[in-house]
């Protein structure tokens, strides 16, 4: 028996090139394209203007495969989190953010993520596997076509999508493009460079290949502004540390859409929140680059257990923030949303199967850390 194809796998010329197999023209194909995108439609015998002949032909060979929902939880903020099945005990988790002026989508590239940052549950939980370009789409899909129904419109509600859920979209670099692709498609969502957003914590390789193939938005998970401290809290940092990052966004400039590159920091009690720290971030931007080539959004920190971390007081955040912005950096300090259905940025965690053997690598770090520290400490007594 063939397994049917998932057209949702497929950007438009990608879609062009496997309807060219079935004897079709490029214009039958962004017919489809536009069904499937545009109006949301999964039955072939539904799309009118195709030619029955086609219609036949989809119907024995191709699928619009969404993934099942496993739960939606509605925040009283209006902030609506779906958790989706995708096979073999995994989940992934999508959220909507709707403001006066936009909607979000934040959506997910891995079933759980690889990299192993300290402040990130999904990190925590550890990685099982990349999704596949349909698995990414269908979240998009299913929940713009989700929220027309809901709201009762015609009209597109997602404006915008950040690729800041579950996983590392830059380790999954071959499903994610033809993701992007069918984003700003005008056949498919038609959305602006401007507004679509990949998040990385720094895969320097793909961060060059990304400004070739598809330069969207870039946001950069920080989180620390020297080399000792972000190798504790972004371990991809010895890989690629920050001379080697900075240097790369430098590069991503050149072909953004935005003349800025926007940088995450995830602000922890006590850790990566004082004065030093700021002072010491100002320096990095000012050695990195000129002008206003950055801005950096300040995340309060969503605790959760195994962290052992804490949240930096409104306070600290604030003043953080000043001698940002004093100094001519932009900074934004985000808004916590979906708090109540845990929602909120670094909770995303699903239901991963680990195959990283995360909670032994942390039992690891932690040792080692320790060592670390009474290393440091017998240094300072002799």
């Amino acid at each position: 028996m063939t397994t049917a194809i998932n057209l949702l796998d497929f950007d438009l010329e990608g879609l062009v090139a496997w309807c060219g197999q079935l004897g079709e023209k490029r214009f039958r194909a962004t017919q489809l394209f536009r069904w499937i995108h545009q109006k949301g439609v999964s039955d072939f015998a539904q799309m009118s203007d195709l030619a029955k002949s086609l219609r036949e032909k989809l119907a024995g060979v191709a699928v619009v495969e969404p993934l099942p929902v496993v739960s939606q939880h509605m925040s009283a903020d209006g902030t609506i989190k779906w958790l989706f099945d995708v096979g073999d005990g995994n989940a992934v988790e999508t959220v909507f953010i709707p403001e006066t002026d936009r909607g979000t989508l934040c959506a997910s590239s891995q079933a759980g993520c690889a990299v192993g940052c300290r402040f990130c549950s999904t990190g925590h939980q550890g990685f099982s596997r990349n999704l596949t370009t349909g698995e990414i789409m269908a979240q998009l899909w299913f929940a713009e076509h989700f929220l027309r129904k809901h709201l009762q419109t015609d009209e597109r509600v997602i404006s915008n999508v950040v690729m800041m859920g579950m996983g590392e979209p830059l380790q999954n670099y071959g499903a994610l493009v033809p993701a992007l692709r069918t984003m700003l498609d005008d056949h498919g969502y038609g959305l602006s460079r401007r507004r679509v957003t990949v998040s990385t914590s720094g895969v320097v390789p793909m961060m060059d290949r990304l400004s070739q193939d598809c330069a969207v938005a870039l946001a950069v998970s920080l989180h620390a502004p020297n080399d000792a401290l972000r190798d504790h809290l972004v371990p991809l940092n010895r890989k690629y540390p920050l001379a080697e990052l900075m240097q790369a966004c430098q590069r991503y400039l050149d072909f953004a859409p935005r003349d800025f590159i926007t940088f995450e920091y995830c602000m922890l009690d006590g850790v990566n929140d004082q004065p030093e720290h700021a002072r010491q971030l100002i320096e990095l931007v000012r050695t990195s680059g000129k002008g206003a080539w950055c801005k950096f959004n300040l995340i309060p920190f969503n605790p959760f257990p195994a962290s052992g971390l804490k949240r930096s007081s409104n306070a600290v955040v604030q003043e953080f923030g000043r001698l940002l912005n004093e100094a001519g950096i932009v900074t934004t300090v985000r808004k916590t949303r979906g708090d109540d259905i845990d929602a909120a940025c670094g909770q995303l965690a699903g239901d991963v199967k680990d195959r990283t053997r995360v909670e032994q690598r942390i039992v690891l770090q932690r040792k080692a850390d320790t060592a670390l520290k009474a290393t440091d400490e017998g240094v300072r007594g002799s």
